[in-house]
């Protein structure tokens, strides 16, 4: 009886130490995937991904699927022009079985501040990233300007997303 009460108590403490390790698993595969493009390291980077990752860009076009990301990544990778992120606040959380997590993250970009948020998969005992958003971060006190800057080319897709859906 003693023994069961003990494990009981230490389950949590075990608990605790592996969803420690496991996030700083993710924290290792995300640092160095933003390493890698700002190294402009193409295999690195994409290995760091599962086999169907979407990337979400910050513009209203870029939904790549990893065949297209690749193609578009690839003459800035070849030319040394990958882009720097550098993480500067992040939060991890994990599904009950330890086999999806999710993130999101403030970045230091040539852009300013940035926030990534996506999606990762334990697939063979590694954690690959599946699914990446970058979103540009916008003071709530500027969006009237950005606004009037976007309304033009919004319109022009909205319209554009509107006639393709009919």
């Amino acid at each position: 009886m003693m023994k069961k009460i003990i494990i009981l108590l230490l389950l949590p403490l075990f608990y605790g130490q592996a969803q420690t390790r496991e996030k700083e698993a993710i924290k290792t595969v995300l640092n160095n995937w933003h390493k890698a493009a700002g190294n402009s390291q193409f295999d690195a980077y994409f290995n760091l991904m599962t086999a169907d990752a979407v990337y979400i860009g910050t513009d209203p076009t870029e939904n790549w699927q990893l065949k297209d990301f690749k193609a578009f990544a690839k003459p800035y990778f070849d030319k040394g022009k990958g882009w720097n992120f550098t993480p500067l606040t992040r939060n991890i959380y994990f599904s009950p079985d330890k086999k999806t997590a999710w993130f999101d993250e403030l970045l230091d970009t040539q852009m300013k501040i940035c926030r990534g948020s996506g999606i990762l998969l334990l697939q063979n005992g590694q954690w690959k990233i599946a699914h990446y958003v970058l979103s540009i971060a916008i003071p709530n006190d500027d969006i009237d300007k950005v606004i009037e800057i976007k309304s033009v080319f919004d319109n022009n897709l909205t319209e554009k997303l509107r006639q393709n859906n009919k």
